[in-house]
């Protein structure tokens, strides 16, 4: 286990933001974009007003890009095939604040901090959200690999463990960086969420392991194969929201049911999606309440009461769809902030703004680019 320097990040970092932004152009705006929304296509990214969804300025910016919240009002963090860039989202300008590297992967906010997981090296990047431009610190996995990383309110560091070959499970680590507790059965960990009381759960091809007192707890998912991959939490609940997979042999398993992690009880709720409906990675979200959202291939928005396990609404939203076979081609997403949930329609190149509690189309726009990804700004209404 390494920890890097943050003196010597900021350096490198540094160092590597003294090129020009070539490849991404925006246009400068003479009033900042309110609560921008942004959509990524096939080119770039386009730029919403959060509340009207006018289209307010595009970003230029080659490959598969990802989106994610930066974390405070104002950025939006930006995967790039050459690593993390910061977006300021309310100008339309690519900031100087980058980590380049090989597979940025996933971008976590939690407790004022944000946290970057480059997949290719296996450093964890850890940053302030409030001044995202400050020295990072770093901590390096024994062996890199998809992973992700989180740190609670108390300084503890929760990180995947894994390497090429597999995936077996977390380690907790101070603010040192030395180690609290480990657990190594949860074949093929993925994702992160975190409850009510700053208790952490990340998924596992047979359940879930959860962070709570100083130790780990593992959560049996019902089968011998139950996986869980992607988690939404939301500090109003106790209850983490996972997708669930039961076929170890499908190419692409296309979820007819999702799990409600309790992490009071300790225990997991398979709730079946109505009508045989699917849905994607993209589909999760917690609404302002805690309320459990989930974007169905039925083209609705359904409400889900995570404690009594039971769908409250089904908000129609968009046609009907399938997910896709490759990861990265466009399907319908969900991005939610406060009252407010935005869905993306690739077909028809449409993003739509739904209130979470009424299911009213507030707004709704057409873009030239084919939506694929959609996230935003941290500051919610």
């Amino acid at each position: 286990m390494t920890a890097l320097s943050a003196a010597a990040v900021a350096s490198l970092t540094l160092a590597s933001c003294s090129s020009q932004n070539d490849e991404a152009d925006a246009t400068p705006l003479a009033a900042a974009i309110n609560q921008p929304v942004a959509v990524t296509f096939d080119g770039g990214i386009h730029l919403l007003d959060g509340d009207t969804l006018e289209l307010k300025d595009t970003v230029s910016l080659d490959g598969f890009n990802r989106v994610n919240p930066a974390g405070d009002d104002t950025h939006v963090a930006v995967s790039t095939p050459d690593g993390f860039r910061f977006l300021d989202a309310t100008t339309g300008q690519m900031t100087d604040i980058r980590f380049d590297g090989p597979k940025p992967g996933h971008v976590v906010t939690h407790a004022g901090k944000t946290v970057l997981y480059m997949d290719g090296t296996g450093v964890t990047s850890i940053l302030d959200s409030d001044d995202l431009a400050a020295p990072a610190e770093t901590y390096t996995a024994p062996e890199p690999h998809h992973g992700v990383s989180v740190v609670l309110e108390d300084g503890t560091l929760v990180t995947t463990l894994g390497n090429e070959e597999g995936r077996p499970g977390a380690v907790a680590l101070d603010a040192d960086f030395t180690e609290i507790a480990r657990n190594e059965d949860c074949e093929g960990v993925h994702g992160e969420a975190v409850a009510r009381s700053e208790v952490l759960a990340v998924g596992c091809k047979d359940g879930a392991l959860l962070f709570k007192n100083g130790g780990w707890v593992k959560v049996p998912g019902g089968a011998p194969y139950a996986a869980l991959a992607t988690g939404a939490g939301s500090s109003e609940s106790g209850v983490i929201l996972f997708d669930y997979k039961i076929d170890p042999d499908a190419e692409r398993e296309f979820p007819e049911q999702f799990a409600l992690v309790d992490t009071v009880a300790e225990k997991i709720t398979v709730v079946p999606m109505p009508g045989g409906a699917s849905y994607s990675f993209r589909s999760l979200g917690r609404g302002a309440h805690g309320e459990a959202l989930i974007l169905g291939t039925d083209g609705s928005l359904h409400v889900v009461d995570p404690e009594s396990a039971t769908i409250e609404h089904s908000w129609p939203v968009v046609a009907e769809w399938k997910e896709p076979m490759d990861w990265q081609e466009p399907r319908p997403a969900l991005f939610v902030r406060g009252h407010d949930a935005y869905v993306t329609q690739p077909a028809t190149r449409s993003v739509y703004k739904i209130d979470t509690e009424t299911g009213e189309i507030e707004a709704r726009v057409t873009l030239d680019g084919t939506p694929n990804e959609i996230s935003g700004v941290a500051g919610a209404h």
